[in-house]
This record gives structure tokens, sequence and C-alpha cells, in this order.
């Protein structure tokens, strides 16, 4: 199941940086999904693992996010967190 988490969210960003708030909305209107939890801790624990990559933004308001190759080429069978 979180690595079709992380596939959805892959599938929102393409080649852009985006902000906490637009992934959360490309996820709802993309794929009717919304976190159940909250996106940034989400994000954030994406990024811990290698799947995003992130760093805050000023000129943006806060955390941006982004997806390349590196992160694409993440063995999705070796994810396991709780919640």
């Amino acid at each position: 199941m979180m690595a079709d988490i992380v596939r959805f969210v892959w599938g929102v960003f393409g080649d852009e940086t985006l902000t906490t708030a637009e992934v959360e909305e490309r996820l709802d209107v993309m794929f009717g999904y919304r976190c159940p939890d909250d996106m940034a801790k989400t994000m954030a624990k994406f990024r811990k693992a290698g799947l995003v990559k992130g760093e805050v933004s000023m000129e943006r308001g806060g955390w941006v996010w982004w997806v390349d190759d590196e992160c694409r080429s993440a063995d999705l069978s070796a994810i396991a967190w709780p919640g």
C-alpha cells in the first residue's frame, strides 16, 4: 500500500517543483486522494527515505518538493514505516 501512495505522489510532479499544498491539491484532483495524515509530515518521511527531495523556499513560503530520476529509482518493495 505504501508503494502505491508513493507512486501517486510521484505522479503529481512531472518535472515540476511543488509546495506541500500543491502536492495535496493535485493528489485530490488527479486521484481523488486526500492524505489521512499531515501532508508535510508524509513528505518529510518520503524525503528521509529518498523518495522525494525537498527544501525550504522563502519565495514560496514553505517547503518545496520535487522528484528526480534518483528518487524514481528507489526500491519501493523496501518501504516500511508505521502510519
